[in-house]
């Protein structure tokens, strides 16, 4: 059961891309220059209604690619510190075992993540066989710095693009994506590009390669959002089908990012749960 856990949650980590890996992301990462910006409509004295905020035009996809790929090499380059509320939800619904992590996660640039506990409810083998498990094999991906391995670049991935869509209404560009190689940490799927900024909204897929005969397959989809000119991951969901344990799933909400340059001068030089 323990080797078995330890799988289950090592592959679950690896299905989403890193956090540590997006930190860096900054809206001024377009390359040569920034997308236009809105005109400024204000209302006049004559107006008898205020005109509605224009929005950004939208990028073709090519471009829209070429702005996302841009951004997500700028920030391997030069990622950022931040602090931030995370809570990781675990559950392995064929066992009715689950639990419930609230935790402040806190990285400092460039290969250094840790975690304050700050409230557990639910099952202790949850606890500890699955939520723990996660969080140590992020610590460890963040502390090797293998974010360029599994990073959603053309080093990694081939790109086809399959139409338009929409999240939260807004427009956004569908790219199906295939990795170039087998390797543990890549997947197949789609991501989703902000037809206006080139910001990657979502990524969702299945992990072409598992560590282990009983992991049958592992989904996830993974959501992301622009927070003081960063992009940043939101939320997770993975499900594992195994052969022994059946489902597990593990979902993790982050919130409250706070950007913080100084967090090298206050913090431990190594990573873990403290």
């Amino acid at each position: 059961m323990r080797t078995l856990s330890k799988t289950i949650i090592l592959l679950l980590a690896a299905a989403s891309v890193p956090f540590s890996a997006w930190a860096g992301m900054s809206a001024d990462a377009y390359g040569a220059s920034e997308p236009p910006r809105p005109p400024d409509l204000r209302q006049s004295a004559g107006d008898a209604l205020p005109l509605p905020l224009a929005t950004l035009p939208r990028m073709a996809p090519e471009l829209a690619l070429r702005t996302f790929q841009q951004r997500a090499a700028r920030q391997l380059k030069e990622p950022v510190s931040y602090s931030a509320n995370t809570v990781v939800e675990a559950e392995l619904p064929d066992t009715s075992q689950r639990g419930e992590y609230q935790l402040r996660r806190r990285f400092i640039a460039p290969k250094t993540l840790l975690f304050t506990p700050v409230r557990f409810v639910g099952d202790n083998f949850v606890k500890s066989n699955i939520i723990a498990r996660l969080l140590q094999t992020e610590v460890e991906h963040v502390n090797k710095g293998e974010g360029a391995q599994t990073a959603i670049s053309d080093a990694n991935y081939k790109f086809s693009y399959k139409g338009g869509d929409t999240i939260d209404g807004a427009f956004v560009h569908v790219f199906h994506v295939k990795p170039r190689a087998r390797r543990p940490g890549l997947f197949k799927g789609r991501i989703y590009l902000d037809a206006g900024t080139g910001s990657l909204r979502r990524a969702e897929g299945s992990l072409v390669k598992t560590q282990s005969f009983f992991i049958k397959k592992i989904d996830f989809v993974q959501d992301y959002a622009d927070i003081d000119g960063y992009t940043l991951p939101v939320h997770a969901r993975s499900l594992a089908k195994t052969r022994l344990v059946g489902r597990a799933v593990v979902e993790i909400a982050t919130d409250t990012y706070d950007f913080d340059t100084s967090a090298s001068f206050e913090w431990p030089a190594s990573g873990g749960l403290q």
